[in-house]
C-alpha cells in the first residue's frame, strides 16, 4: 500500500489511489470539474508544494550547486512544523492505503517530488 510519486496529467496507474496535487497553481485552461477526469488530482495539496519563491529558484537551476540550494531550501519549508506533521501523516497512511503526490514537471529529478519521495522514505513511508 504505497505513496506512488506521478507526474499530475498522465494516466493512473491501477490501484494507485487518490491522487493528490502537490503544486502551487491549478492546471491552466483545465474546468475544475474535469481536474481528476484528466488525471491531474483528485484533492488539491499546496501546502506540499514550494514557496513561489523557491518554484522559481527550481525553474533556473541551470546547474548541479543551483539545484542543491533549491533542495535545501525547500527541505528547510518542509521541515516546518505543519509541513513537518503533514508527512508524517502521510508516511503512517502509506502503510494502509494507496494514494499519489505529483507534480507537472516531467523529469522527477529535478523536480521537488523527488524531495518529497526522499523526506516520505526518510519517516519510513511506503513509496513506490
Amino acid at each position: 500500500m504505497p505513496i506512488y510519486i506521478v507526474r499530475l496529467g498522465t494516466a493512473r496507474r491501477e490501484g494507485e489511489g487518490p491522487r493528490l496535487g502537490t503544486v502551487r497553481r491549478p492546471p491552466r485552461g483545465v474546468a475544475k470539474a474535469d481536474f481528476a477526469k484528466l488525471d491531474y488530482y483528485d484533492v488539491w495539496f499546496p501546502n506540499l508544494s514550494p514557496s513561489a519563491e523557491l518554484v522559481q529558484l527550481a525553474l533556473h537551476a541551470k546547474d548541479e550547486r543551483a539545484w542543491s540550494e533549491f533542495v535545501r531550501k525547500f527541505r528547510k519549508e518542509m521541515n516546518a512544523p505543519d509541513r513537518s506533521r503533514e508527512l508524517d501523516v502521510l508516511a503512517t497512511l502509506s502503510h494502509h492505503t494507496n494514494l499519489s503526490l505529483g507534480c507537472y514537471c516531467v523529469e522527477e529529478r529535478r523536480c521537488h517530488r523527488s524531495v518529497l519521495r526522499e523526506l516520505l522514505v526518510e519517516r519510513g513511508a511506503a513509496v513506490t
